[in-house]
């Protein structure tokens, strides 16, 4: 997100409350929110704002009828499983878990019946947190990141902005449901294109580094790297392999592609964290989680770094730069 967008989302929801509290007498309903994040990290900011906006133009604003609890907490499983204890002992009517699977699966451990909204969970299904799509089941339901069959995609698109690309290693947590399917997709796409593909365990940064470099001694190498905490918590070391040994890389996240990664096809990180202001609404509202789909992304986006393009050497094509929704010179 740019930083002007985020200033102005952040600053619009820092306003509400104030313009709000003039307002009294009404139920005041609370919410509790699980980021796997630091408290500074814009991203993550800007998604919150976000969802501050998208309450808010549905009536909800902090101070006057609704008080939001934020957990601003790292990736450590710990962390996160103290942290989703607490939010739940403040007995709120409705959670966000607000990145992903990290921050769902604790809340799911530390309540069984609050309702649950979360964002950015890749295989909500295969991940045991809802008993399908459709009728999620339990109390728990929100928005998938992610769909399987467009992890091809990255393939695809790396051979277009590489077609001398003959060799790809694919980063991804074996320890992971979605790792496993988005390595499926992946596996699909590659005969057609000529490809050979070597998966990568993510296990810790010792075998990143040395599986990497092991691909490079082979010419006509690339990179992907699937979804998972791994990415964000790894990137410079990724950033910077792929770098060295001037491997086109495609990445599931913009931000990589910002710090200077060449390529990522990734859905809108913003949008869904406004449409989960949604179902906190309906949920307050007395809808159920277990009635609610879980919901799929509506946009995807292209993002490619120019600069880094030029580094490697590569021409991207007019017909990819076409379709990029945005280009970093």
């Amino acid at each position: 997100m740019k930083r002007r967008t985020f200033i102005t989302l952040l600053g619009g929801a820092a306003a509400w409350p104030l313009a709000a509290r003039a307002q009294q007498g009404e139920r005041v309903r609370r919410i509790g929110v699980l980021m796997a994040s630091a408290a500074d990290d814009l991203e993550n900011q800007a998604r919150m704002a976000a969802f501050l906006q998208g309450l808010a133009q549905l009536g909800w604003t902090e101070g006057r009828n609704v008080r939001i609890d934020t957990r601003w907490a790292t990736t450590n499983a710990d962390d996160l499983r103290r942290h989703a204890v607490e939010l739940a002992a403040l007995a709120p009517d409705v959670l966000v878990a607000a990145t992903g699977t990290a921050t769902v699966a604790p809340l799911l451990q530390a309540t069984r019946t609050v309702p649950i909204v979360f964002v950015q969970v890749t295989d909500p299904v295969g991940a045991g947190l809802v008993e399908s799509l459709a009728r999620p089941g339990g109390n728990a339901t929100g928005f998938a990141l992610f769909e399987y069959s467009t992890s091809g995609k990255w393939l695809e698109l790396l051979k277009q902005i590489a077609p001398g690309v003959t060799r790809v290693a694919v980063l991804r947590d074996q320890a992971s449901q979605t790792g496993l399917g988005q390595f499926a997709a992946i596996q699909s796409a590659a005969p057609p294109l000529g490809i050979e593909l070597r998966p990568v365990g993510v296990r810790d940064a010792g075998e990143i580094e040395r599986r990497i470099t092991a691909l490079a001694q082979t010419s006509n190498g690339g990179l992907i790297a699937t979804t998972g905490a791994y990415v964000l918590v790894h990137r410079e070391l990724i950033l910077a392999l792929a770098a060295r040994h001037r491997l086109p890389a495609v990445y599931p996240y913009r931000s990589l592609v910002t710090d200077g990664g060449l390529i990522s096809y990734a859905p809108d990180t913003i949008d869904p964290y406004r449409r989960a202001a949604g179902y906190v609404d309906r949920i307050l509202k007395g809808e159920k989680p277990a009635d609610l789909p879980v919901q799929a992304p509506v946009k995807y986006e292209l993002v490619i770094n120019l600069k880094t393009a030029k580094a490697l050497g590569l021409d991207v094509p007019a017909t990819v730069l076409a379709r990029a929704d945005e280009v970093i010179e």
